[in-house]
């Protein structure tokens, strides 16, 4: 019962363009955050910038911990045996299951390795492995994830790891894993019980506009059905009526609206379910489902340091609703936006950021086009610094986070100021 979150169209960097991050009931996928879908349509899944950075361990690890990692080292290379043993089990035993899952089951498998690989990387790191798991819990809900589903889902998952972990599973290890699954579960739980509490597991939306910005890249925006609480720089996951179960995130566009409208930037990827239904079948009038807001690439208004933004492609979105945010807060903090593409096409928004431009003098706007620029995204971000003492934010396609993120450290920025969305998400998301 894990899924995942991501920004950007797996080009771009935005919780997956198709969204983000992957359907189905979720079990052991990762719901953390997206960008576009390959850009994440703007969204993905930053700041889920969520577990890089992490502090080091000032302890050794625990036995638990050594058992569980030791486990997944062993089945790592066999992956995809070992998630469609799983599954098989799950779907055989407890048939009543299946329906919370999609009909196609790829990116699902995926999502479960890696969702188990974040969770024993955790597993001494108490406060942050209980927040990834109350944002699963949450997430869950809209798959229809309850609480009865759990001892089935573990009992099918221990069947597995025991299976194809043959040279390292014993007795004290299989405890491990059921102490291990049996936290995990009851974070979830608990997170999705107090969430039923304050929030409903998902939204309908109605298209109220869409705007092709180019063959592959849409402006969709949505009204929900009822109040819908966010912060600019979060994402959300969308499931379209053409593809039921199938979810992907997206990033908003958008700061907060006072006519509670949502917009999301959405790139059409090659077998991108979601991000092609959205871009090339959705029309004013149409209804979708929204999964609850997450992510944590948002603005700390507590403080004044500038903000350094690097979006890419539909990755653009978040970084615009994170101007909006600044400028809607009224603090004169600088805000230096570099929007990346590769050609001229691609800066499909760039009237809208230089339009902000125009009215907030704090604000300057350089477009890095790859297949003009005499500099390249990492050479011109050092031509024009220095940055240390600004907050940093990137969304775009994998490629473009991890050189990013890269040049940012480089440069001597700290990884504690460096925000985006997960890069495995956005390269699951379609």
């Amino acid at each position: 019962m894990f899924e995942a979150r991501h920004t950007m169209d797996a080009p771009t960097g935005t919780p997956a363009d198709d969204g983000t991050s992957g359907g189905g009931a979720g079990w052991f996928s990762s719901d953390s955050r997206p960008t576009s879908e390959a850009d994440r349509g703007a969204a993905a899944p930053a700041g889920e910038a969520e577990f890089a950075g992490l502090p080091p361990r000032d302890q050794p690890p625990s036995p638990d911990a050594v058992r569980i990692r030791r486990t997944m080292a062993e089945v790592a290379p066999v992956a995809e045996q070992v998630t469609s043993y799983f599954y098989a089990l799950l779907f055989v035993r407890h048939p009543y299951l299946r329906p919370l899952f999609p009909a196609a089951m790829d990116a699902q498998r995926d999502r479960l390795l890696r969702a188990l690989l974040t969770a024993a990387e955790l597993i001494d790191n108490t406060a942050a492995l209980e927040d990834y798991l109350e944002n699963l819990g949450r997430g869950h809900r809209k798959y229809g994830a309850r609480a009865e589903h759990y001892p089935a889902v573990g009992e099918c998952l221990i069947g597995a790891l025991s299976r194809y972990a043959s040279s390292s599973w014993d007795t004290e290890t299989e405890a491990a894993w059921v102490r291990a699954y049996t936290t995990i579960s009851q974070v979830m739980i608990d997170a999705a019980a107090a969430d039923e509490l304050r929030a409903p597991a998902w939204w309908h939306a109605e298209v109220v506009s869409h705007d092709l910005r180019t063959p592959d890249v849409a402006v969709v925006t949505v009204r929900p059905d009822q109040p819908y609480p966010f912060l600019a720089g979060q994402y959300a996951s969308l499931e379209t009526p053409w593809w039921p179960r199938i979810w992907r995130h997206y990033s908003f566009a958008s700061a907060p609206r006072s006519d509670g409208l949502l917009s999301f930037h959405v790139k059409a990827v090659p077998a991108g379910w979601v991000s092609g239904a959205l871009v090339h079948r959705a029309r004013p009038g149409d209804i979708i489902r929204l999964g609850p807001p997450s992510g944590s690439m948002t603005v700390d208004h507590t403080t004044d340091s500038g903000l350094l933004c690097l979006g890419g492609g539909t990755g653009i979105a978040p970084i615009k609703a994170l101007v909006e945010d600044v400028a809607e807060h009224g603090a004169r903090r600088s805000v230096e936006v570099f929007y990346g593409a590769r050609t001229d096409n691609d800066l499909y928004d760039i009237d809208t950021m230089l339009r902000l431009q125009q009215s907030h003098p704090w604000l300057s706007v350089r477009a890095i086009v790859d297949q003009q620029a005499r500099l390249q995204l990492p050479d011109a971000i050092r031509a024009y610094g220095p940055w240390h003492e600004y907050e940093a934010y990137l969304s775009g396609p994998p490629g473009m986070i991890r050189s990013g993120v890269d040049t940012l450290r480089s440069i001597g920025i700290p990884s504690e100021r460096i925000r985006h969305d997960s890069v495995e998400e956005l390269v699951l998301a379609r």
